[in-house]
């Protein structure tokens, strides 16, 4: 595999053609009967219609030597024939090849959500979710674009291309040498197009997925760059990137076009070629003048499949760079499993000499310890930039630290399953995405057997019950994208009440309240503190209300804990903390 860097960043990786190739044979290898029968049935109807030009030229050659009218009779009738048993044959053959195509697309694409669900979150960060959006949207589309109309028409295309020289081979084997005069000029277009059109398309998507990644920088963080007035420096980068991808394209368009006026040539030579050895051999008497009409018309009937490959080999190269996209990202390894995965003994969360960094050389964490109690609610406090977040995904699971361990229930986490890391400890961020669907389906994410008393309770529980039963449709309403439009607070309940549903033994909250509004802060903190209740929480305070009810309070600064006690305890201490709630005390009615 290659992993081509560009943009500044580390973009996930892309299969070798070699690789591609193999892993479509990995795929199709389960579905040989239905590759065969569809294969076998578009011979049958190639074969079926090619039966037409020299029906054409028996009509000729009846014409030529002034039979009756009433000659041409079962010509016709054979004719009507061809159609309708080409017609059928084709229609059953592609029909197999297109569920053919839809059934390894599927399983493609399956394959690719399961790696790019499991993909290390660095690595993803690492690569901007511009990258990882591309490849499931734009190279999903090309793929199923190829597999819908490409894969069976160029299928039909090729048999009839092979079958075709066959036939005029039949004819006469001097119309099967005339024909090939157009094969070199052909062949060795095809191979210099295809030289230059794998790397171009491979370069497109790479830069059509630095360009969307911009753009979701830039309209994600539109505040910001307006609040530090960058408007003209994104608007800039905006432009390199989409000048970047005009201009590969156009470089496609021009590969094209040279393309296209290669191949005219070979066209014009061939049909001239047969022209010329059909008026010879008639005039010797070597064939009648019907058979040279069928030569003449199977050379002529080459130009649509050939044409119709060559457009298709187009979209077959855009398809297959993005193939080799899906596949690198399919064949990522899943993060190693233990073989025998431990179980934690309790609720406890244990942080040994922590130390993690996103790059190497700029470390964000340093020799942090800390322990969280079986059933203790702890406060992570401190400035932006203090290292909050990332103590709080190592804890989760998220990421693994770089330096020092990370123990749940006095077991490593690398000793730990995915799944009983799942089972142990949850994450809820202010990032909460709405899933389109009924509310119920949403919240059974968490708990698929949940029965509507469970969804109730819980939604009681963090104080949401009243609004969802007074959705139009109560829990079967549609939220999400295209549905009931859920306000940030109502989301922020909605986690909070998976998380309920989920029960895990350990919660981690990340700022999960911070997008409620001052408006609706209280009502959120008292949901969040119902849904920890009795578990060991680890809580990243968006506001210091929340770490003053906390058990305990750690404040932590540039990476390291400073401090830590209960709210009182640090107050009385004079320290840091007492400096951060006297200045939001002093604009704020904590109501303690």
């Amino acid at each position: 595999m290659t992993g081509p860097a560009g943009a500044g960043r580390e973009l996930l990786p892309t299969a070798t053609p070699a690789r591609t190739r193999r892993a479509v044979g990995e795929l199709l290898r389960p579905h040989r009967r239905l590759a065969l029968g569809g294969f076998a049935l578009m011979v049958a109807a190639t074969t079926v219609g090619l039966l037409t030009q020299p029906l054409l030229g028996r009509i000729v050659d009846l014409a030529a030597a002034r039979r009756p009218a009433d000659a041409i009779t079962l010509p016709v009738v054979l004719l009507v024939a061809v159609a309708v048993v080409q017609g059928v044959t084709t229609g059953f053959g592609l029909s197999l090849i297109s569920r053919l195509g839809e059934t390894v697309l599927a399983q493609l694409r399956e394959r690719f959500v399961e790696r790019a669900l499991g993909l290390p979150l660095e690595q993803v960060e690492r690569a901007g979710s511009g990258d990882l959006t591309a490849r499931i949207t734009g190279d999903v589309s090309l793929i199923a674009g190829a597999v819908r109309n490409a894969l069976p028409e160029l299928a039909r295309s090729l048999l009839a291309i092979v079958l075709t020289l066959g036939a005029l081979a039949v004819l006469d084997w001097r119309f099967l040498l005339a024909a090939l005069i157009a094969a070199p000029v052909q062949i060795h277009t095809a191979r210099w197009y295809i030289r230059r059109a794998v790397p171009l398309y491979a370069e497109q998507r790479v830069a059509v997925g630095a360009q969307q990644q911009q753009l979701l920088d830039t309209i994600g963080g539109g505040s910001t760059v307006r609040a530090l007035r960058l408007e003209k420096e994104h608007t800039e980068q905006v432009t390199k990137r989409s000048w970047s991808a005009v201009e590969v394209t156009m470089r496609g368009v021009g590969l094209v076009l040279r393309f296209y006026s290669r191949l005219h040539i070979a066209e014009f030579a061939g049909l001239t070629a047969v022209l010329v050895t059909g008026f010879l051999l008639v005039r010797a008497g070597a064939v009648s003048i019907g058979t040279a009409t069928a030569a003449a018309l199977y050379f002529h009937s080459l130009f649509t499949p050939v044409n119709a490959a060559l457009v298709l080999l187009d979209d077959a190269q855009s398809a297959t760079a993005g193939l080799a996209r899906l596949v690198g990202v399919a064949d990522l390894p899943l993060p190693g499993q233990p073989e025998r995965p431990a179980v934690p003994r309790d609720a406890s969360v244990t942080a040994t000499g922590v130390g993690h960094a996103y790059q190497a050389g700029h470390p964000v964490l340093h020799e942090v310890g800390l322990t969280l109690r079986p059933g203790e609610r702890v406060a992570l406090v401190g400035a932006s930039g203090a290292g909050k977040t990332t103590l709080a995904k190592l804890v989760a699971g998220i990421h693994r630290p770089t330096a020092g361990t990370v123990r749940l229930g006095e077991v490593d986490l690398d000793d730990l399953g995915r799944a009983e890391v799942r089972r142990t400890v949850a994450l809820i961020t202010q990032e909460v995405h709405v899933f389109a669907g009924p509310l119920a389906d949403d919240l059974r994410l968490a708990r698929p057997e949940a029965t509507e008393n469970d969804l109730r309770d819980a939604l009681e529980k963090v104080d949401a019950l009243s609004w969802a039963e007074a959705l139009p449709d109560g829990l079967a309403t549609v939220v999400g994208d295209g549905g009931h439009r859920l306000s940030s607070a109502q989301t922020q309940q909605l986690a909070l009440a998976r998380l309920i549903l989920a029960d895990p033994p350990v919660a981690v909250l990340d700022e999960a309240t911070a997008e409620a509004g001052s408006s609706g802060a209280r009502v959120l903190e008292k949901a969040a503190a119902r849904a920890v209740d009795g578990r060991t929480a680890l809580i990243v305070a968006h506001r210091l209300t929340q770490a003053a009810s906390a058990d305990r309070i750690v404040v932590m600064a540039a990476g390291r804990i400073v401090e830590t006690g209960t709210h009182d305890e640090l107050r009385a201490a004079g320290g840091r903390y007492a400096s951060l709630w006297e200045a939001w005390s002093d604009t704020r009615d904590t109501g303690l």
